[in-house]
């Protein structure tokens, strides 16, 4: 029988090897936070934009992927890596830095493609003339965060988009033979887990390449926060049970040849508030794996060794 495809799965069978991701910091905002959109981010968005475990912006890129090599040292065997620019929204610059910076991350020989997380209204036809160009060096994976397909759970949470815009972005990088990545949540206030299986189906009509789901996460000084604190606003949280049981059936709802980069996500521990389980990774890690085996069969796909 099949494993889930996992993202260390998918790695191999690309590139023939155990990859590592470099986590990098461009020194972009976002058109939520500057203005554009919003002042305020999304309701759930760090102080760090997602990237609490980048190295400082002020950094060169070469300097960067050295410290972030030296983090990972312990555990990387293979000596190849990804650039991963994962702070806030990594194509909201003028093209001319971002070929600067994108073509630094890519240049050593180590380094065997980029991964760049971003909003999909911040693709205008420059940057995709870009993404192609380095495409045809080295692979290009694009994340974009659509968290959820429902669009009272998007105005909510201060997205800023509609469905449409991300449909957009779907056909135009698919179009270029860009990887694309999608980041949903489970977890999200209000929402049941029908809601969120509907989002896993949603994706299984465009051809994406992978997904991340991701566990929301309640991280102090967000407005989600504040929200969750705020005893007239009551809603739970999910317990691990819970979370396993969901992600399960996005899994067996998911097209098969999506790759699966991510089942859980790690917040920043000092700056958590719930739910705390999910802080210890181990145990969070384990229990998944014991659930998964304990059930054998995720629609036709058996669980090993998880990313």
């Amino acid at each position: 029988m099949e494993e889930i495809y996992t993202l260390n799965k998918y790695y191999r069978e690309r590139f023939g090897f155990k990859v590592y991701k470099l986590s990098l910091n461009g020194g972009m905002t976002c058109p939520n936070r500057d203005g554009t959109l919003g002042t305020r981010g999304c309701i759930f968005c760090s102080s760090g934009g997602s990237g609490d475990f980048t190295p400082s912006h002020t950094l060169p890129i070469s300097a960067q992927i050295e410290d972030a090599k030296k983090r990972i040292s312990k555990k990387c065997s293979s000596g190849k890596f990804i650039a991963y620019f994962q702070a806030f929204t990594n194509t909201y610059a003028p093209v001319e830095y971002l070929r600067k910076i994108f073509y630094k991350a890519i240049s050593p020989e180590d380094i065997v493609g980029i991964s760049i997380a971003t909003r999909p209204d911040c693709l205008n036809d420059d940057i995709l003339n870009l993404l192609s160009e380095i495409n045809s060096t080295k692979p290009v994976f694009i994340e974009l965060g659509l968290q959820t397909i429902h669009e009272h759970t998007a105005s909510f949470i201060r997205r800023g988009y509609d469905l449409s815009v991300f449909e957009s972005a779907v056909t135009a990088l698919s179009l270029i033979n860009i990887n694309i990545v999608v980041h949903l949540i489970i977890g999200l206030p209000y929402e049941s887990s029908t809601d969120m299986i509907q989002s896993v189906r949603y994706l299984n009509n465009f051809p994406i390449n992978g997904v991340k789901l991701q566990l929301l996460h309640v991280l102090k000084n967000t407005d989600l926060a504040d929200y969750y604190l705020n005893e007239s606003n009551h809603f739970d949280v999910l317990s691990l049970e819970e979370y396993t049981e969901i992600l399960t059936a996005c899994i067996e709802n998911l097209r098969p040849d999506i790759v699966i980069h991510r089942m859980t996500g790690d917040g920043n521990k000092r700056e958590l508030i719930a739910p705390l389980w999910s802080a210890d990774k181990k145990r969070v890690l384990n229990y998944i794996n014991n659930y998964f085996r304990e059930h054998h069969i995720i629609q036709g796909r058996r669980y090993k060794n998880g990313s």
